[in-house]
């Protein structure tokens, strides 16, 4: 495998990646996934640089999410690896890249995650994720109306793909926000 650095992820990102929310989004993703390598006993800084990049093309070709994504990844010589993590993150959404490894499997499924977490810290009198439970996760799970762009399904069906239940996910998805909670800006007024 070619391992791509950290810096150089984070370079490739910026340069198509500018709005803070969506690098921040991008953080919280690479700080989830670099949890599950550890918690896996993977390299976790290359589960990390596939969560942050996994949206390289968002901000500048929402029309073409993923596609242009791979284009540019190809261009760049990077690993297979991160390809497919890429595609896989949006399978049945944008893609046909069905989730094969541990790695895919756990993007698909934290990265929507990601997204419903931050929106739960957002209404929080804290604004933070560093005393956020398991349990107010679940509550704002169940309601539809709450961040209704999180695709909940998708949550499912990666539990279901990790075999792993939606409670053990929130609290790991949880802890690997909690440890780079500034970084991802999830640190609120704590």
């Amino acid at each position: 495998m070619n391992k791509l650095a950290r810096s150089d992820a984070w370079n490739l990102l910026t340069e198509y990646t500018q709005t803070e929310a969506l690098q921040h989004h991008a953080l919280a993703v690479e700080a989830v996934m670099a949890h599950f390598g550890r918690l896996n006993g993977e390299d976790e800084e290359v589960w990390g640089v596939a969560g942050l990049l996994h949206d390289l093309d968002y901000e500048k070709f929402p029309e073409q999410h993923c596609q242009k994504s791979e284009e540019i990844m190809r261009e760049r010589g990077l690993d297979e690896l991160y390809i497919r993590a890429m595609n896989c993150h949006g399978w049945g959404i944008c893609t046909n890249v069905e989730p094969q490894s541990k790695l895919e499997k756990t993007l698909y499924t934290v990265d929507e995650l990601c997204g419903l977490i931050n929106a739960t810290c957002l209404m929080r009198p804290s604004k933070s994720v560093l005393d956020l439970e398991v349990k107010s996760v679940k509550k704002k799970f169940k309601d539809k109306a709450f961040a209704a762009g999180v695709n909940r399904e998708v949550i499912r069906k990666g539990c279901e793909l990790l075999g792993l239940e939606l409670d053990e996910v929130i609290r790991e998805t949880i802890a690997g926000l909690q440890e780079r909670a500034e970084a991802v800006g999830m640190k609120g007024n704590l």
